[in-house]
């Protein structure tokens, strides 16, 4: 008789994979500094959380086409990048780079651009 397999323990499972333990965005009610200026926008780019356990959850609603195309975009990082990510973290990788640029570029940023023209 066999014995069991060997599994790998909650700890395991749920560790931090990210080596910066200060990446992701900013901790709750953290406020920028008074002084902060245009010359440290570099520095401020938000970092998205990555392959870690997240305890907030959204739910959002898109058409069928939206939804076929972010599987597409998955696919597509996986097929030519050989990127392979689930459809959460790319969701996340593209939140953190849309919010760091309406906070680096603010009136340009692409994202007020789009939502002024609807």
């Amino acid at each position: 008789m066999k014995g069991r397999a060997s599994l790998p323990g909650a700890d395991e499972l749920f560790r931090v994979t990210s080596i910066d333990g200060s990446k992701g965005s900013r901790t709750r009610g953290a406020k920028r500094p008074a002084g902060d200026d245009e010359a440290g926008a570099e520095s401020r780019d938000r970092v998205p959380s990555g392959r870690q356990r997240h305890e907030e959850k959204i739910t959002i609603y898109c058409t069928p086409e939206e939804l076929t195309d972010l599987e597409n975009a998955r696919l597509l990082l996986r097929r030519q990048h050989r990127i392979v990510v689930d459809r959460g973290r790319l969701v996340r990788e593209a939140l953190a780079q849309v919010l760091s640029e309406l906070e680096r570029d603010g009136a340009d940023a692409a994202l007020v651009k789009r939502l002024s023209s609807r």
